[in-house]
């Protein structure tokens, strides 16, 4: 540092700087403010505030911004909403109403298949409770689209032996 320069008087070039970044020069610093800058002379008997105790103290009012600073952005944190790792994803039984509906019942075959997939959904958004009712009925649905199914099957079978039985006699 040079002894010779002033420590109160900035550098020549720090204007050519600043203008080019579109910003002004601070203003220079003095050790002893001139009367009337400041803070306001306060009367005899009453307490001046200790400098930046709180909002509201100094040049600018609460609320108001400093010239030359930008505009603030808050950022919220971002959120994740996760399933309770405690709870474990209920069956869908996705695979058994397809089974169901395609081999053995058509139309308990269809409302199975919209209650597994039901009970899927749940699932993915962590609602427990209503994948668990779904998947029940789908579970449900299946059995009894399955029994009835393998009852049809079994009496066509019956129904077809006597039949040929029948004809042969």
């Amino acid at each position: 540092m040079d002894p010779n320069k002033s420590a109160s008087a900035p550098p020549q070039d720090w204007t050519d700087e600043k203008s080019l970044l579109g910003q002004s020069a601070p203003p220079a610093y003095h050790d002893n403010p001139q009367p009337g800058m400041g803070y306001p002379q306060q009367p005899m008997g009453v307490a001046s505030p200790p400098p930046y105790a709180g909002a509201g103290y100094g040049p600018y009012p609460m609320g108001q911004q400093y010239p030359g600073q930008p505009n603030t952005v808050t950022i919220q944190p971002t959120v994740y909403v996760t399933r309770c790792p405690l709870a474990q994803p209920v069956n869908d039984y996705l695979c058994y109403s397809i089974f169901t509906m395609l081999c053995c019942c058509l139309p308990l075959g269809i409302a199975a298949l919209i209650y597994s997939i039901s009970a899927r959904e749940a699932n993915h958004v962590g609602d427990q409770m209503t994948a668990e009712r779904s998947s029940r009925m789908a579970r449900t649905l299946n059995h009894v689209g399955l029994g009835l199914g393998i009852g049809v099957i079994i009496l066509s079978i019956v129904y077809t032996v006597v039949m040929v039985s029948a004809i042969s006699n």
